[in-house]
């Protein structure tokens, strides 16, 4: 033995991120019970607390708050690939965008697509990847959109961990 724990295969690295590639972020079912409880906590605004409110507003109904988005899509990004790698965390967010009003009874789905990849000039045991996420309705129209960067270690580093 040498003392030296080896990553899962299936942990992703920065080796195995390729420019192109699509990565399905799976399926979520938005509540309306979740919308009012992440509003009441951090958006309290009444288009996110109130059935009428909501239909009233531009929103056209009980609508999920941005930020409630941006966490759902990172629950659906971590479940799928995100807990099974050696991300290191992100620098930043280039940008977010809500591009139609998430409603209660919505089916969530999506996809991050790698955009570009690089290895850190300061730190080369680090990839920085960068990935243009978006989210679906089920009626197919663009719901989400961002794009940022992220850190994962590179395959030598992962397996030279102890």
């Amino acid at each position: 033995m040498t003392g030296k724990t080896s990553v899962p295969a299936k942990t992703w690295t920065y080796d195995d991120f390729i420019e192109g590639t699509k990565l399905d972020l799976g399926t979520k079912l938005v509540s309306a019970q979740e919308i009012i409880e992440f509003a009441g906590e951090f958006d309290p605004q009444p288009m996110h607390l109130d059935e009428e409110a909501g239909k009233a507003s531009i929103l056209g109904g009980l609508a999920a708050s941005g930020w409630h988005t941006c966490a759902m899509f990172m629950r659906m990004w971590c479940d799928a690939f995100l807990l099974d790698s050696t991300s290191q965390g992100s620098p930043g967010i280039e940008y977010v965008k809500w591009k139609k009003p998430v409603l209660a009874g919505d089916t969530l789905t999506g996809h991050s697509t790698i955009v570009a990849k690089r290895l850190s000039k300061s730190r080369p045991q680090l990839g920085l990847i960068t990935m243009r996420a978006e989210l679906f309705n089920q009626r197919g129209e663009s719901v989400f959109e961002l794009e940022n960067t992220g850190m994962f270690l590179t395959r030598d580093a992962a397996e030279n961990l102890s």
